[in-house]
């Protein structure tokens, strides 16, 4: 067990499940540009990176003509459907109990705004003491700028951090910024890719934080 003081949690894939609505806005969005709409499991292999790659992934040789208003009709969409069917994996409002005297923040490549709606909606929000957004491009994941940003405003030791996270974005990130990392495997990240980054720990529950950090 390690002695950790910061958890810096990804959102998407590690404490929500947001496929369904995720997948939903985006093919919302196809239809309404005319375009053919997609399976769940293919826009969930285009999420993970900001809403802008999430999109463009999704248009595929379409995106120049179309990208900016096909973004502004997934955010319109979005914005009044992001937790219709997105709930907390099993264990996270356990885990988020018996962490409660430890500092926690959120670092997402979901836009910020987004961020908060779905910790506010699904009842986790005033767990964490802070939230970073992805809507600064040249600041995500897997980049250690949002970490490096974060600690340094909560003036965090980086021996004392760790990073949960379920895609190899998230573990990269964490080496980057020198500090331990968790990867999870029921998220929406691939499990060969989680393994492939080595991350320091990997685990199949949430709640098995409990062996990892004391």
């Amino acid at each position: 067990m390690k002695y950790i003081n910061l958890i810096i949690f990804d959102l998407d894939g590690t404490l929500v499940d947001s496929r369904d609505d995720i997948a939903n806005a985006v093919n919302f969005t196809l239809k309404k540009i005319g375009l053919k709409e997609k399976s769940i499991s293919e826009i969930s292999s285009y999420i993970g990176t900001g809403i802008e790659d999430l999109i463009g992934k999704s248009l595929g040789n379409k995106q120049e003509v179309l990208l900016t208003n096909a973004l502004s009709v997934f955010e319109k969409y979005y914005r009044k459907h992001s937790t219709d069917n997105s709930v907390l994996y099993p264990n996270v409002k356990e885990i988020l109990e018996y962490f409660k005297n430890k500092r926690k923040v959120i670092v997402t490549n979901r836009n910020y705004g987004f961020a908060l709606i779905a910790l506010n909606k699904l009842g986790i929000y005033d767990y964490f003491e802070h939230v970073v957004g992805g809507d600064d491009i040249g600041c995500m994941k897997p980049s250690s700028c949002p970490l490096d940003r974060s600690m340094y405003r909560l003036n965090a030791n980086k021996e004392e951090a760790i990073i949960v996270g379920d895609m190899d974005i998230d573990i990269v990130a964490g080496k980057r910024a020198g500090i331990t990392t968790c990867g999870v495997t029921y998220g929406i990240g691939k499990k060969e890719d989680i393994i492939k980054a080595k991350p320091d720990f990997i685990i199949d529950d949430i709640i098995d934080l409990k062996n990892i950090i004391h």
